[in-house]
């Protein structure tokens, strides 16, 4: 690389970042309060345009009053930016900004082996706040390359109380008038066909929501990966978004398309995970062999994408409420399942912490007597075997508690449910 070019990129981000509009603070904004104080590297990992760059910009101007360097590697000038080029961008730096002790590193996957850098300055006691597009930026690998030294925080779309924020929307949760609710159900309805993205949010094109999509399976997966089936990808990731809800396996998968193995399959839906396009869902069983020998679901970590995506007869409007619940429960728990019980009653989700069991179904509204007597029976026979005493339904209107005998089952409505604390 060369200096005057890495000077001319520094000052050009520099001046766009300082000018930057921070928007609508993050739900995991706090967490940096005492994240900055740790010598640690601080690594957030999310969706392609979900704000994580937006999330750096409203760090630097809480925490450092933007003393600090910053550098985004998706600018098109540092695609040769290889490891041996961080000592002359740490010159550049110093040339024109002076001496910092605090980096902001923008989708740094996109240099190979930075952990090097990052780790020898660490040493020197250089603090680093770094985003990345792949949850590999998560793994246990990356804490060893980094001796351990790394605190992690994954950023997805737009919560639905950010979502409020972002559309000025006031609500607090006591007390609800009647008017208060009809606007907050009506919020929630646009919100599941809109998503969380922030750039479609502010200028409400498809096209946006497409090319987060399009960017996803070429350049953080054809590119990265090196993938030759190309057409094979596009047609799994549309299965996927035009299923979400439903079950799959890789043998299914690998005979709809015509693959070579299951291998090819479990490959690519690894990466449109590690890319957060998707999320898969095992059946929860107290025997790892049985989690993975079971059929998983599938869930778009955007329900605006996969409503824009999707086939569109295919659609169905309660497993566009299901993919909410299920994005907001892995905003709010690292392991979540379905669950299925001895006589093959199916609920939606198992959320597990602590060793404790959060059960929860969805469906659009109970006042089908048919309907009504699935989802309680269900859940309370998962429930007894479990051992655990409270299950939760989550509809579009209803709002209820059900006693059975020691067993509470509380009926509320998915609105409601996204704008509460866990579970």
């Amino acid at each position: 690389m060369n200096i005057r070019v890495l000077k001319e990129i520094i000052a050009e981000q520099r001046e766009y970042i300082d000018s930057a509009v921070t928007g609508v603070e993050r739900d995991v904004l706090p967490l940096f309060e005492k994240y900055v104080k740790l010598p640690h590297t601080v690594v957030v990992s999310g969706l392609r345009r979900a704000g994580k760059s937006t999330l750096l910009c409203q760090v630097m101007r809480k925490h450092y009053k933007n003393d600090c360097y910053y550098l985004s590697f998706e600018d098109e000038r540092l695609l040769d930016f290889t490891k041996d080029d961080f000592n002359l961008l740490y010159e550049a730096f110093m040339e024109t900004q002076g001496e910092k002790k605090v980096f902001f590193f923008d989708e740094i996957q996109n240099v190979p082996e930075w952990e090097a850098f990052v780790r020898r300055m660490q040493d020197r006691g250089f603090k680093f706040f770094i985003t990345g597009s792949n949850a590999s930026l998560l793994s246990k690998e990356l804490s060893t390359k980094l001796t351990g030294r790394c605190v992690t925080v994954e950023l997805f779309p737009f919560s639905f109380g950010e979502y409020l924020r972002f559309k000025g929307v006031v609500f607090e949760n006591d007390p609800l008038t009647a008017k208060k609710k009809a606007g907050l159900k009506k919020e929630c309805s646009e919100y599941l066909t809109e998503g969380g993205l922030p750039e479609f949010l502010k200028y409400k094109e498809t096209v946006i929501q497409a090319r987060v999509y399009e960017d996803i399976l070429y350049r953080d997966i054809v590119s990265r990966h090196g993938i030759k089936e190309i057409k094979s990808l596009r047609e799994m990731a549309h299965y996927y978004i035009s299923n979400v809800g439903k079950e799959y396996s890789y043998n299914n998968i690998k005979e709809m398309l015509k693959l070579g193995s299951e291998n090819t399959v479990k490959s690519y839906t690894g990466y449109m995970e590690d890319s957060y396009l998707f999320l898969s869902l095992n059946k929860f069983s107290f025997s790892l062999k049985k989690q993975n020998l079971a059929n998983k679901k599938i869930y778009c970590i955007d329900t605006g994408i996969a409503h824009t995506m999707a086939f569109k007869f295919s659609m169905d409007h309660g497993h566009l409420l299901e993919n909410m619940a299920a994005v907001e429960l892995r905003r709010r728990y690292k392991d979540i399942y379905y669950y299925k019980t001895d006589d093959g009653l199916e609920v939606d989700f198992l959320a597990k912490e602590q060793g404790k069991y959060i059960l929860l179904q969805v469906t659009s509204d109970m006042s089908d007597k048919k309907v009504r007597e699935r989802e309680i029976a269900a859940l309370t026979a998962s429930m007894k075997e479990l051992k655990t005493k409270e299950g939760f339904i989550l509809t579009e209107n209803e709002e209820e508690d059900i006693k059975i005998k020691a067993l509470k089952i509380t009926v509320i409505p998915l609105y409601k449910w996204l704008l509460s604390v866990k579970p």
